[in-house]
């Protein structure tokens, strides 16, 4: 049974793949974009579940599911949903690949949350292509696919009428940014506070802050180090300052980090200061323009541009992706 919310029969018709070991979370992303009533709009979309292969539909929890109809609806599909894979290494149905392929050739858009992007790529939809999905697979995705560039640190990609996101969580930024695309800003705006959600987040935005660590803090001097400068990021921090502070010369620092970190020391700190900035950002309260002298930058164009380069995004927009008060730079 495809579902209506206040829509008409020729209103944008979403699917959501469900298989054997399907992803609760990635699945429950597109059922609470896509498939919820929102009386609200003069139009949404309409919804069905397809069933992606023969035999039961057991998810992640211990829940079994009913589909509403087979990969016969996808014949139909404005946008189709693929909310994960049960595994990198699991083949891919043929008769599956064959469905998507013959839906995006009439025009279906097809994306994918987190590991679904296998599904994508087994299909042959990303050839030639940029494509993500979360860290922890992209060197995999690489690897299998060589024909798709890989780009690790974003939270979603738009290609040629196939979309992929990262990690669980960037599935609601990239349904957003679909739902943006098909009815407007102030649709998805609306959406988006009904979830509690930050209205736009960049797809260019990156996944995460990495922030390395040693390989073994209990006992490391370069722990002793990191954590001295974090509480005193607002100071001056050359490497003969943080060599004197660790007992050791410059050049043997720089080692130490390589060989513990595989990073600079001016990297490393460049990244504690944007990880910080990052922080003060998400908490609001903290004018722009002080945030940078507090992390230490020295200047509004260093804050900037570091902070970009590292986080993929101007302070400002992160700052305002969060729905805070800013000060512009």
């Amino acid at each position: 049974m495809i579902h209506h919310a206040k829509t008409s029969s020729n209103a944008p018709l979403v699917c959501a793949l469900a298989y054997d070991g399907l992803c609760t979370f990635e699945f429950g992303i597109a059922v609470e974009l896509f498939a919820l009533a929102r009386p609200e709009f003069d139009q949404w979309y309409r919804y069905a579940t397809v069933k992606s292969e023969p035999g039961p539909i057991r998810a992640t929890g211990g829940i079994t599911m009913q589909a509403d109809g087979g990969l016969d609806l996808l014949s139909d599909a404005s946008l189709i949903i693929v909310p994960g894979w049960r595994g990198a290494d699991t083949p891919v149905p043929d008769t599956l690949c064959e469905a998507l392929r013959a839906a995006h050739a009439n025009g279906a858009r097809i994306a994918s949350i987190c590991s679904g992007v296998f599904v994508l790529a087994a299909a042959g939809l990303l050839d030639g292509q940029s494509a993500t999905t979360h860290w922890r697979y992209t060197d995999k995705l690489a690897k299998m696919y060589p024909a798709i560039t890989v780009n690790p640190d974003v939270l979603f990609v738009e290609g040629d009428g196939v979309y992929t996101s990262a990690g669980s969580a960037a599935g609601l930024d990239l349904g957003l940014h679909i739902i943006r695309q098909d009815f407007g800003a102030q649709v998805a705006t609306s959406v988006a506070r009904r979830l509690v959600l930050p209205a736009q987040r960049d797809g260019g935005q990156r996944q995460f802050i990495p922030r390395p660590e040693p390989m073994a803090r209990i006992g490391s001097g370069l722990a002793t180090l990191q954590d001295h400068i974090r509480t005193s990021l607002n100071e001056s921090w050359p490497v003969d300052r943080m060599a004197r502070e660790s007992g050791t010369s410059p050049r043997t620092l720089a080692r130490r980090f390589h060989e513990e970190l595989g990073i600079t020391p001016l990297n490393w700190l460049k990244s504690e200061r944007v990880a910080r900035a990052a922080e003060l950002l998400e908490r609001g309260g903290v004018p722009l323009t002080d945030v940078w002298d507090i992390c230490g930058f020295g200047s509004a164009e260093t804050f900037r541009r570091d902070f970009r380069k590292i986080m993929g995004i101007a302070p400002n927009k992160y700052r305002a992706r969060l729905g805070a008060e800013a000060n512009p730079l």
